[in-house]
This record gives C-alpha cells, structure tokens and sequence, in this order.
C-alpha cells in the first residue's frame, strides 16, 4: 500500500531545465511537452498550481558579485516570469485554462498574487502558475513554492527535479550511492540534504506539507506520481 498522500491539490516546483535545453535557453518543443504532462494532471481532475525556476534564462546568484545582489535577484525573477507566459501559451493551446500570477505589478502580463483569487482560480479548473517567486531578494525559488504551497493549502510539494530522487551521497561522484525513499525534514535540515534550501523545508515542515523529490524530465512520471506510485524520495 503506498504511503503517499492522497491529492486534491498540489503544488508543483520545477527549475529552468525544465525549459530549456543546452542549445535554447527557452525550448519551445520542450515546454511543449511538459505541458503534456501538466495537462494530464489537469485532467484528472486535480488542482494544479506551479512556481517555475528560472536558470535556463539567468541564474541572478550568479551574477551576484559583478553586479549588486537585489539588481541580480529581480532579474532572476523577471526570468521566471518569461518561462511562466512560454508554459501559459502551451497549455492554452491545449485548451487548458491557465492564469499567471506574481507579487508584484505586471498587468500587462500577469495578475497580481492574492491569496484567495488564487484559491478561487483553482476552485474553477484553472492550471495557476506562480512566477516572480517571492517578490523578495534573497529568497529562492524553492521557499516561493514552500510559501505558495502553504499559502494555498497543498496536499504535497512536488519537487521536479533531473534526479530521479535524494541520495545519501552524490551518485555522480560515488557509484555505490542509494536512492532513499523517504527522509524527515530533521534529517534533511540536520544533515544539510540538498533537496530544497533550508528555508523551504521548514516552511514545509511547520505547515505539515510532505516533500516528493522525483525526476520530472522522463515523460509519465508526474502522473505516475499523481497516482501513488512509489518513485522518488518523500520527504515528512
């Protein structure tokens, strides 16, 4: 029997590699097919919000150091937004009902984050997708997705990622690394895991909202992970 929760409503995190590939920055065929994915999850007849990376575009740390810290964060922010409006224009030619939101004015674009419009675009069968994370420098995409997640009260966090799970050492460098199934936040807070940033998993942890890290890139597994499967690392 899984041990998974059972899904109403989620919130999906996934990085810029989502959208992008080493030739594109922006991948329009690859954006294409995660909304594929996305739109079966729609389907199903769960509610779906999602909060997007944006380092296919600009990674603003990386900056950080050339250029002034907040400057580099906000352009950060401003990437993820471009990856939001490339995933809108997908889904709606699927015919899937989207709405972008951020927390900080972009009429032109995006409506601007409120908590209970959130819920209620939800409610009415529209995909959300939270770009601009916070709104705030200093913080990461993964605590905007914590926030989010408790702000709109998500059944689980799920951490799409191009690693198929958490491992207790870096499988890159160790042959012998094993996939763990399921970890506590404490364990992932104590021994400083890199599932999401330390921020993030307490967030989740004080708002009692499970963590599933999995591999997003291979087409099905969101689904699978809809379904209860066991894949990935559940974090609780």
């Amino acid at each position: 029997m899984s041990t998974r929760p059972a899904l109403k409503r989620l919130l999906l995190k996934v990085s810029g590699e989502t959208f992008g590939t080493p030739g594109a920055s922006l991948d329009l065929e690859r954006v294409d097919v995660f909304a594929a994915d996305l739109q079966q999850a729609h389907d199903s007849g769960i509610e779906v919000a999602l909060v997007a990376g944006g380092g296919n575009i600009l990674r603003g740390a990386s900056l950080s150091g050339a250029e002034d810290r907040v400057s580099c964060d906000y352009m950060g922010m401003l990437a993820t937004v471009i990856n939001a409006l490339a995933l809108q224009g997908a889904l709606e030619r699927r015919g899937v009902e989207t709405v972008v939101m951020t927390p900080f004015a972009l009429e032109m674009a995006a409506e601007r984050f409120i908590r209970r419009e959130a819920v209620q675009h939800l409610r009415e069968g529209r995909v959300l997708l939270l770009a601009g994370g916070t709104g705030n420098p200093y913080f990461t995409t993964d605590t905007a997705a914590a926030l989010r997640a408790a702000e709109i009260g998500a059944d689980v966090l799920l951490k799409g990622t191009k690693v198929d799970g958490v491992y207790d050492r870096d499988p890159k460098k160790d042959t012998s690394a094993r996939r763990l199934d399921s970890l506590t936040y404490t364990d992932v807070l104590r021994d400083d895991l890199k599932v999401m940033d330390a921020a993030a998993v307490a967030l989740c942890r004080d708002n009692g909202i499970p963590i599933i890290v999995f591999d997003i890139m291979t087409a099905g597994n969101l689904a699978r992970v809809i379904n209860g499967e066991d894949i990935g690392t559940i974090v609780k």
